[in-house]
């Protein structure tokens, strides 16, 4: 092999695994991580044996798409901890991160702590719980926030509304809103204007419907 072919095919197998990444991101966020590698490879327009070469099985693809998804998320963490704004930021950091989760079933399961290694989880509290502790105590220290409310219980106020993300997908995808913008009246300090609720809420007839089996 000359040296200007190995170079060639490097960047050949670069492309295939980003092209393998990105239909793995799809994938998993279209359907949760029930997929296969070859699932993988036939989105991606790649054969089955080029993806085996690059990745030895789909939990691979989950660990190399891991960094990417808590970048995300470490970023936007970032963006809220830049606003001048500290009860904006919170609002914003969760707003975004929910859409993020609502859309994308795989970033869903790093939040809730699903379908990840032990030292990948460790690792996602490491970069991602300072910066939402961060974010909380700005909002404590503005008076803008109830005193007694701590970063974690942002963390489970997004479990919560993940329930509600995955029972209505499907009836009402953006349901999740609603209760959101309950929870946030509830977590400010002097919650005299309640805001507008986003989303209607579902009837009787449809809370009926997606509750059940």
């Amino acid at each position: 092999m000359t040296d200007t072919q190995a170079p060639a095919l490097r960047k050949d197998a670069e492309r295939n695994r980003q092209r393998l990444l990105a239909a793995g991101r799809e994938l998993f966020a279209q359907r949760g991580l029930d997929v296969t590698l070859n699932d993988i490879a036939h989105h991606a327009g790649v054969g089955v044996g080029t993806a085996y070469r690059r990745f030895a099985n789909k939990g691979e693809v989950m660990d190399a798409l891991f960094d990417q998804q808590v970048a995300e998320i470490s970023d936007l963490a970032d963006t809220a901890l830049a606003d001048p704004d500290p009860w904006h930021a919170l609002v914003w950091y969760l707003e975004q991160v929910m859409a993020l989760q609502a859309k994308d079933r795989g970033i869903a399961h790093i939040v809730s702590g699903s379908h990840i290694r032990p030292t990948q989880h460790d690792w996602a509290k490491d970069i991602l719980a300072p910066k939402v502790i961060a974010i909380t105590e700005r909002a404590k220290q503005s008076g803008d926030l109830r005193p007694d409310v701590e970063g974690t219980d942002l963390v489970f106020i997004q479990v919560g509304l993940l329930a509600i993300v995955d029972r209505v997908r499907d009836a009402s995808p953006e349901l999740y809103r609603r209760y959101l913008h309950i929870t946030l009246d509830g977590l400010r300090t002097h919650p005299d204007n309640p805001s507008e609720l986003p989303v209607e809420a579902l009837s009787l007839a449809q809370t009926h419907a997606v509750m059940g089996p």
